[in-house]
C-alpha cells in the first residue's frame, strides 16, 4: 500500500484514500465576501488561515467599499474537500474581520474582467473582432501584429471567449478573478 501524507501533517493516507479525495473536487463553489478593516496585513492572515487548513483558493479579489476605512475581500473555493464551516468560524475570530457571507449561487451576481492579447494580422483580425463583439467585448489595443482585447461577464463567459481565440494565436492573457454582489436592496 502507497501512502502519502497531507503537507504540514502526520497523519498518513493510502492512495485510495486519495483518490477518493481527487474525485471528491467540484462540489459546491463557495463566494465568500469578507468585509475587513482596511490595514496591512489582513489579506496575509486571511490567506494563511484558508492555507493551514489546505484549502486553495480558486480566485481571490480586493478592493475598497464606500467607506474607506474597509475593504471587501471576495474569493472563491471549491467546499468539496473539505468543509467551509470550520475556517468561517475562524475567520469570524481574526480581529480584523467585521462581517463574512457565503452568497448563495443563485442569489448573487458575480462578474469577472480578462484582457486577451491575439496574434493576427488581415483576415483573421476581422474575424477575431467579430467574435470580441459576439461577447460583447471590446478592443483595447490594436498594433500590425495583434489586438488586445477585454472582455467582462462570468467565468464560464471568459473560458468560453477563451477556447475561441486561442486557435488565432494567444500570445498572452490576464484575469481579474470573480467579484460578486448579492442580489436584492440594502443586503451586503
Amino acid at each position: 500500500m502507497i501512502t502519502v501524507g497531507e503537507p504540514g501533517t502526520k497523519e498518513l493516507l493510502s492512495l485510495e484514500e486519495l483518490e477518493a479525495t481527487v474525485s471528491l473536487r467540484s462540489g459546491r463553489k463557495h463566494t465568500l465576501s469578507i468585509l475587513v478593516e482596511n490595514k496591512p496585513g489582513v489579506l496575509t492572515r486571511i490567506a494563511g488561515l484558508f492555507a493551514r487548513r489546505g484549502f486553495n483558493i480558486d480566485t481571490l479579489t480586493v478592493g475598497p467599499t464606500d467607506d474607506e476605512r474597509i475593504s471587501r475581500i471576495t474569493l472563491t473555493l471549491d467546499g468539496a474537500l473539505h468543509p467551509i464551516d470550520q475556517v468561517v468560524k475562524q475567520l469570524h475570530k481574526l480581529i480584523n474581520v467585521l462581517k463574512i457571507r457565503d452568497l448563495e449561487p443563485t442569489d448573487t451576481v458575480a462578474r469577472e474582467l480578462a484582457m486577451f492579447k491575439v496574434a493576427v494580422d488581415g483576415a483573421q483580425r476581422a474575424e477575431v473582432m467579430q467574435i470580441c463583439e459576439i461577447f460583447r467585448g471590446k478592443v483595447v489595443d490594436v498594433t500590425k501584429r495583434s489586438l488586445v482585447l477585454e472582455v467582462t461577464g462570468t467565468t464560464d463567459k471568459i473560458e468560453a471567449f477563451e477556447r475561441m481565440v486561442r486557435p488565432f494565436g494567444l500570445v498572452e492573457m490576464m484575469r481579474t478573478g470573480e467579484i460578486a454582489i448579492s442580489r436584492g436592496r440594502g443586503e451586503t
